[in-house]
């Protein structure tokens, strides 16, 4: 049977029971549109170019792989001073979350937003996500857009004095979550996002961010504990004169993951860092990072930094392109991705790419593969440093680089402190 046919038919039997939530004209428009675009689309197959290194059918079969859900927080950011915002299995909590009341950002919940005739929203709820389309197919955002259930609408007017936290719990161990944000930053204000927890069993979560001229964002995001997790997530951006976007995961456990990065860089000297971790360990865990970032102004820089570590058959994946279209001179991008891999039956797939327009731009990108340096552990075991902690000390300085795209150090500590954690469970 020819691709199209099966992704057809995949499609068809994944829509089966799926309905778009109740909406005003605006939305429902957004919607239908987004729909329209699956069908004509098709959900991804292992078979597309890049699904090629992740086969995509744990996050489109019809049927949700049961996750044990984690009915608590993920215990990390407990002492920072923060408003939250919780979901419950795709749902959010009004009486678990803080009160929705932070200066500086208009907080309201997507269900409310898409209800009402004129909202802000409108100008970017699925518009971004069409942008992202092209020139590479993101089937599983549209059909986040087309059935997105919750979510929420942040409208940053100036620079809070404390972050936002989006908050996922799970307490179904069959959750099938679809998930959709808006952020819009106007000029000059600037925010500080949080995302930690594990949405559901199976997740498919969308977040939109226009950053206007002047505008800052700090997203970072430490993924839930959950090891039997299938979660897919986008980051649309569209970036302004002299704004900043800066983007950091660190993923540790789940089963399937796939990250995908997106932005438009459109404003000129705008600035655009996006950055991630990986520990993995087993068969069963798939981690793969998708990036594509487009430099359409003067004198843009980007910079794409990720570093996976994994061991026991554990397979890490990571796909970048930058593209530099014409006009876009003195565009700086940079573009590193890592592996070390803990033993001989771990695998890192990559595919760095780079297209370029313009003739005075300077860009790079490299990917390695590596196993712990042995001279290294020799000079640290001679010191009488343990096995074990000598490793970790050489894995963690081998992270250092992605860790240091964190604006906010007592953030990247307590991730540091998390990663040595999980490195000491698993050594």
């Amino acid at each position: 049977m020819a691709l199209p046919q099966i992704k057809a038919d995949a499609t068809k039997d994944r829509l089966i029971g799926m309905a778009m939530p109740a909406c005003g004209a605006w939305a429902t428009t957004a919607r239908q549109d987004a729909l329209n675009r699956l069908i004509a689309m098709g959900l991804p197959h292992k078979r597309d170019e890049y699904w090629r290194y992740t086969d995509p059918a744990l996050l489109v079969g019809a049927e949700v792989s049961p996750s044990e859900a984690l009915r608590t927080d993920t215990p990390i950011f407990m002492d920072k001073d923060k408003v939250r915002l919780i979901f419950v299995d795709g749902v959010f909590d009004a009486d678990a979350s803080d009160d929705p009341t932070l200066e500086g950002v208009e907080i309201t919940r997507l269900v409310d937003a898409q209800a009402a005739d004129v909202h802000w929203a409108q100008g970017l709820y699925g518009q971004l996500e069409t942008a992202g389309q092209n020139p590479v197919d993101r089937p599983l955002a549209i059909m986040n857009t087309a059935f997105a259930t919750d979510g929420v609408c942040l409208h940053v007017t100036g620079k809070p004095s404390k972050p936002l936290h989006i908050s996922y719990r799970q307490s179904s161990d069959a959750s099938d979550v679809v998930l959709h944000h808006v952020v819009k930053l106007d000029a000059g204000t600037e925010l500080t996002l949080l995302e930690t927890g594990t949405p559901g069993a199976r997740s498919n979560v969308v977040l939109e961010v226009d950053v206007a001229d002047n505008a800052t964002l700090h997203h970072v995001r430490p993924q839930g504990r959950a090891h039997n997790r299938a979660v897919a997530t986008h980051l649309f951006a569209r970036v302004g004169t002299e704004a900043t976007l800066k983007s950091f995961t660190l993923a540790m456990n789940g089963k399937m993951t796939r990250n995908e990065f997106v932005a438009d860089i459109i404003g000129d000297d705008a600035v655009v860092h996006v950055g991630g971790v990986c520990v993995g360990d087993g068969k069963d865990f798939h981690h793969d990072d998708t990036v594509f970032i487009t430099h359409d102004a003067l004198n843009g820089e980007s910079r794409q930094v990720f570093k996976k570590v994994l061991r026991n058959a554990a397979t890490g994946v990571f796909q970048g392109k930058i593209l530099v279209k014409a006009g876009a001179q003195k565009t700086d991008g940079y573009q590193i991705s890592q592996s070390l891999l803990l033993d001989e039956d771990a695998q890192f797939l990559a595919k760095p790419e780079l297209e370029i327009y313009a003739d005075d731009v300077a860009c790079s990108h490299g990917s390695t593969t590596g196993a712990i340096d042995e001279t290294a552990l020799f000079y640290l075991r001679s010191r009488g440093v343990p096995e074990q902690q000598a490793t970790t000390l050489l894995t963690l300085a081998f992270l250092a680089e992605a860790l240091d795209e964190i604006a906010d150090e007592a953030l990247a500590e307590e991730l540091r402190d998390r990663l040595e954690g999980w490195l000491a469970r698993h050594g």
